[in-house]
């Protein structure tokens, strides 16, 4: 068996390490260059031991100063800049007074030039190098912030995500799926491999529909009833003649944008209180309309209407003889949430009890055929 490539470690996996390389890396660099340079304009070799101290005095001040930059990070843009600022003043002037002592007392004759001049020489070079550090260490550390925030939004994106295609699955009724794939073994097993085939094909095809679709994304009115129809097709081939379907769906409607998978589970509703229990079983209605700037969807059936178990419907619990749960389903609950995260209090869901008899839900939301994949609330 073949082994493993080796994965290369960011160079910021361990932060204390990764300063610690760059401040060493940083220091040396100035060294030498600072030591090339003395070299060149014809100073000893003994004056290495100065560029030598130089730095590691440098190197000093700027483990201090990381620990106050370290909690000056975070703060008000004011206190941070400003209290920065007199640090690395207060910084640079000691660094330029230890360098001037040191040069002072490595000269043969210091009367020469004066401890002003030389501190003054060197503040330049000195308040480079700090200012140079000081920039490149609040810049890596910045860069480091934004890199956290970028990658805990993307592992906040992707838990949504998750969670989104786990809530999708799970408005899937359990029952339906179980029931539609014990059909198409039952049809296998009866040789009836045309309809088993088309059974499986119909399902295939709406599963395929709900991964591809986003949870939160939304699709026009057509392809919201096209995917509809192939869910009652599937449960068609179960229950046959008991279920009945009518569509009334206005031209001026099919561009309306809504809430991707949002009939499925009022249809599931139907199927389950209306057409399931009754022998002779039920017809379901679905009307779409624009009325002004308004969508309008009514699902409706010709079940039991409001009994005493319409709080099971809301709820999407079934209770049985003894008054104990005997299956959970989306309910009309779960698509009020959706409603309510999607378009806030601009929407209408109301449920009512037609002429006829039966259970009815109408939707209203604004008419928009933006292509917008979410909507917060």
């Amino acid at each position: 068996m073949p082994a493993l490539a080796p994965q290369p470690t960011p160079f910021f996996a361990n932060k204390n390490r990764a300063f610690w390389r760059l401040q060493v890396i940083g220091w040396a660099g100035a060294m030498l260059l600072r030591a090339l340079s003395s070299i060149a304009n014809g100073q000893s070799w003994s004056f290495l031991v100065l560029v030598f101290v130089a730095t590691i005095t440098g190197f000093s001040i700027s483990l201090i100063l990381a620990v106050i930059y370290r909690q000056l990070i975070g703060r008000r843009p004011v206190l941070t800049w400003g209290v920065t600022a007199l640090v690395l003043s207060a910084a640079v002037l000691f660094y330029a007074f230890v360098d001037g002592w040191v040069i002072s007392l490595y000269r043969a004759d210091p009367q020469t030039v004066g401890f002003a001049q030389l501190v003054i020489g060197v503040f330049y070079l000195d308040a480079t190098l700090l200012g140079a550090w000081s920039a490149l260490y609040y810049a890596i550390n910045f860069f480091l912030k934004v890199e956290e925030a970028s990658d805990a939004l993307i592992r906040m994106e992707a838990q949504a995500t998750a969670a989104q295609l786990a809530m999708l699955r799970y408005q899937l009724n359990p029952h339906f799926l179980f029931n539609t794939l014990n059909s198409i073994s039952t049809l296998v097993l009866l040789k009836q491999t045309e309809p088993a085939n088309a059974m499986l094909s119909r399902l295939s095809s709406f599963l395929r529909y709900t991964l591809i679709n986003e949870p939160t994304g939304r699709v026009t009115v057509a392809q919201e009833v096209a995917t509809l129809k192939l869910y009652l097709d599937i449960e068609r081939m179960r229950f046959e003649e008991r279920l009945r379907t009518t569509f009334h769906i206005e031209p001026e409607s099919t561009e309306g944008l809504l809430p991707s998978l949002l009939l499925q589970p009022l249809v599931e509703n139907a199927i389950k209180y209306a057409v399931s229990p009754q022998e002779a079983g039920a017809e379901i209605t679905i009307h779409t309309a624009r009325v002004g700037q308004r969508l309008r969807i009514i699902v409706s059936d010709t079940g039991p209407g409001l009994t005493d178990t319409a709080d099971n419907r809301n709820s999407g619990l079934r209770m049985d003889g003894a008054g104990e749960p005997v299956s959970t389903g989306v309910g009309l609950a779960n698509i009020r949430e959706r409603l309510a995260q999607a378009y806030g209090g601009d929407h209408r869901f109301d449920t009512f009890e037609p002429a006829e008899g039966g259970f009815g839900v109408t939707i209203e939301i604004p008419f928009d055929t933006r292509p917008v994949t979410s909507r917060s609330s």
